[in-house]
């Protein structure tokens, strides 16, 4: 492999490493839910090419994101010994270049949203508005987390619309668990920073109520996503098939609990990363296989 070749292939991995594309997984498979019950519960004409866009729109939305908020971030990043390696403050990426870069694949999700359908275009906009916005929000806010989980929360009803066209009480019912969901989640990964955010006057919910209440915070909002899952069961009447991934995504939920503890925050990244990754890949399968079998 040539020189010019192998540089190439380093700034690619410097850009996904940026972006932390290995936690796609989050949203994605909620996205898929999404995409499903319009194909199959509502029963509209599977189209590849609505799929690769939806895909397309997933990543670009969030590389956009996470860029941004990588760029936004890069100097209480350097500040910060935990994130101080990450790609902008370390100097791998410079922060103009991360700009462009979050610049080009916004034009790209809007520029995909266009050629879907024109709700899901002039939605857009809307969307790629809260998911920059959020990056901003640790700034005046410890209700930063919500502001996150609304900003995943739009993958399962933004696949839906993608497909319909219009709005359901189903998909919004998915939407709110990855709400409670990824805030609970996202409040536990913030323990790490307690202090730095404290110290640095920036805001979140451990450094507003400390690290034993914001645990309790995070566990009621894991209990409402569960109850949500539930509700989703019951409310569409799916079969064993989503029962069993919802018991599996629900004691994943509350697995991550029995990890973290006020004095004992070394396993904050198995709880973030492992436990959540497997539980929402999970039960994406086992619902989408209740909704083939409906």
């Amino acid at each position: 492999m040539s020189t010019v070749n192998i540089s190439m292939v380093q700034r690619i991995k410097d850009y996904l490493s940026l972006i932390k594309f290995s936690h796609t997984v989050f949203a994605l498979p909620f996205a898929l839910i999404g995409f499903s019950l319009a194909v199959i519960y509502e029963q509209f004409t599977f189209e590849w090419h609505l799929l690769v866009k939806m895909l397309l729109c997933m990543v670009f939305a969030r590389t956009a994101a996470m860029g941004f908020n990588r760029y936004l971030d890069r100097n209480i990043d350097a500040k910060n010994p935990r994130t101080a390696k990450r790609e902008i403050p370390a100097g791998v990426i410079n922060a103009q270049n991360a700009l462009w870069f979050v610049v080009a694949n916004s034009a790209l999700f809007v520029i995909t949203c266009y050629f879907i359908n024109m709700m899901v275009f002039y939605l857009s906009f809307v969307a790629l508005f809260v998911i920059l916005f959020y990056s901003y929000t640790k700034r005046f806010t410890a209700l930063c987390h919500i502001v996150l989980g609304v900003g995943l929360s739009l993958a399962p009803i933004g696949a839906y619309l993608v497909v319909t066209g219009f709005f359901s009480w189903l998909p919004l019912i998915f939407s709110g668990i990855v709400i409670t969901w990824v805030s609970g989640f996202d409040i536990i990964y913030a323990l790490q920073d307690e202090d730095f955010d404290r110290s640095n006057k920036l805001h979140s919910i451990p450094a507003a109520l400390g690290v034993k209440n914001a645990l309790g915070v995070s566990t009621l909002l894991h209990i409402i996503s569960a109850g949500l899952v539930i509700a989703a069961g019951v409310m569409a009447g799916f079969n064993w098939a989503y029962w069993t991934g919802a018991i599996l995504f629900i004691g994943l939920l509350f697995y991550q609990h029995t990890l973290v503890k006020p004095n004992d925050l070394s396993k904050v990244n198995i709880a973030f990363m492992t436990t959540n990754g497997i539980g929402s890949i999970i039960f994406a399968i086992f619902t989408i296989i209740s909704l083939i079998l409906l």
